[in-house]
């Protein structure tokens, strides 16, 4: 078994679009598959049950079948902070919980691609942050990176913090968010020379109104983080 922590530059950046292109690649190759998002806020309730668009996106495009609550063991209803939506339902926000929860939904995968929350340093509550859940989980990192104005910056800073973190950066991709982005060649090329770890794609602006027909094309653009290596 093989398996990434998706993270990103900020919240709405294309972590679900990447997470969700990255199982499409793997799923190519006849490998099975396996997308999980231990946090999710923004939910709408159907027939007694939470629906979230980002989790159900990755069950879409998992090549396996899991019971969601065994996946995302932390989901709200309302669209907002999670370590504030926790506080007020009177629970933690554990990663000891959700590393045991990876744990046992990756056994029968061979690829299992875990998708954070919000940016790599969200607080999550008591102190901790999106860090002490990588560190809980141990997976090398894929960044996502959110190309718009101040995201040289962003970028910089989250790989600085996957690196003091002591985790490894297994690859970034970015993904082109802004409608318009001055000098957008000139910051791809800055992010090549600055970030460590490989470019695993570069996500144009996609034209498909859907999601599922967006995380298709978002797909052509990516390769696997294990390409080299298998």
């Amino acid at each position: 078994m093989r398996a990434c922590f998706v993270t990103g530059t900020d919240t709405e950046i294309g972590k679900t679009l990447v997470s969700s292109a990255l199982l499409h690649v793997l799923n190519q190759s006849g490998a099975s598959t396996l997308g999980i998002k231990p946090i999710a806020s923004g939910a709408e309730e159907i027939n007694g049950r939470l629906h979230n668009e980002d989790v159900n996106a990755l069950a879409r495009h998992s090549s396996l079948n899991a019971a969601p609550e065994t996946l995302t063991p932390y989901l709200f209803k309302p669209a907002a902070a999670p370590h504030i939506l926790a506080e007020q339902a009177g629970i933690e926000l554990e990663p000891t919980l959700i590393q045991k929860t990876v744990q046992a939904a990756v056994k029968s995968a061979d690829y299992v691609v875990v998708e954070g929350v919000g940016g790599f340093m969200l607080p999550l509550g008591q102190g901790r942050t999106g860090v002490d859940l990588a560190q809980a989980l141990q997976l090398p990192v894929v960044l996502v990176v959110g190309l718009r104005l101040g995201a040289l910056n962003h970028a910089l800073l989250t790989a600085q913090a996957i690196r003091a973190s002591g985790l490894h950066l297994l690859g970034w991709v970015a993904n082109y968010i802004a409608p318009e982005m001055s000098y957008a060649k000139e910051n791809l090329q800055t992010l090549h020379d600055y970030l460590p770890g490989p470019c695993l794609g570069v996500i144009p602006r996609l034209n498909a109104t859907s999601l599922d027909d967006r995380i298709q094309q978002a797909a052509h653009h990516l390769r696997s983080p294990w390409e080299d290596k298998d």
